[in-house]
């Protein structure tokens, strides 16, 4: 492996990884032939908005780049699909080094501050009505995040379970040899719900979630404080926290760039 110039804020090798998916470059239609922007010099910019919080605008001179070259390029890679490939590139190779435990997965939600409003931004349950979005996360036994999805702030816990689940059972490809099926689901008493109940049994999911007026979710605690602590680290990219984003959809992207920089960080502790 070559001298990572961008080690400084990309972990090595993970471009390596990020370069594969990347689709083929453009022609400009004015003439000017293909964009000379180093890919790997947006990819760098791109990670260092999502940790430093900082626009577009504010990127420091040394990528090399304009703020509407990074910007561009962001939004055409979102386009196509590269974010979610690479978060499930590096999904597999935890799961080919057998670091993902999927005997137990564990979901939660947070909210976060939308300051810039725009869509998925509603008034907030316990922020005196500011508009807030909510982040979800679908962990497994260890942490690592799996799935992450974004709702608006009134949208109760419940709401995504379905949606966070099929998005864990989509990634199941037996003709590629990747079985992300999963053995028990945990979650808090926000999720205890009896139509959801009734679903998670007819897919023949086992259940572990605390009971209304019976029992604290602290009891699910040597369960839970995994994914408490995954919150904890997405929510320390500082362009996650508050939500700068209009977008929801590019909100969802830094999301889950983020989950994939835990994930692959996790990855090279482990292996190297």
């Amino acid at each position: 492996m070559g001298s990572n110039r961008w080690g400084w804020i990309v972990p090595d090798g993970l471009w390596e990884i990020m370069e594969l998916l990347l689709p083929l470059a453009k022609v400009r239609s004015q003439g000017g032939g293909t964009q000379n922007a180093s890919d790997e010099a947006v990819f760098a910019a791109i990670v260092y908005v999502l940790v430093s919080g900082c626009a577009w605008r504010a990127l420091p001179p040394c990528f090399g780049i304009s703020k509407s070259t990074a910007h561009r390029r962001f939004l055409i890679w979102s386009r196509a699909g590269v974010w979610g490939r690479l978060h499930q590139a590096v999904l597999d190779k935890l799961a080919d080094q057998g670091l993902l435990d999927l005997s137990r997965v564990v979901l939660d939600s947070a909210h976060v501050r939308a300051k810039k409003g725009g869509e998925l931004a509603g008034p907030s349950p316990v922020g005196r009505g500011r508009p807030d979005s909510r982040m979800h996360i679908l962990s497994d036994r260890s942490g690592l995040p799996l799935v992450v999805g974004i709702s608006t702030g009134n949208t109760h816990d419940s709401q995504g379970l379905k949606q966070m689940l099929a998005g864990l059972q989509s990634r199941h490809d037996p003709d590629r040899g990747r079985d992300y099926r999963f053995g028990k689901f945990h979650a808090d008493k926000a999720y205890d719900n009896p139509d959801l109940r009734r679903w998670l049994r007819g897919k023949r999911i086992a259940v572990r979630i605390a009971r209304k007026g019976v029992e604290s979710s602290e009891r699910l605690g040597r369960h839970r404080w995994v994914i408490e602590r995954t919150m904890a680290w997405l929510t320390g990219y500082h362009h996650l926290s508050p939500r700068y984003e209009r977008h929801p959809r590019n909100y969802l992207v830094f999301l889950g760039l983020a989950a994939t920089l835990l994930c692959y960080k996790r990855l090279i502790r482990l292996t190297t």
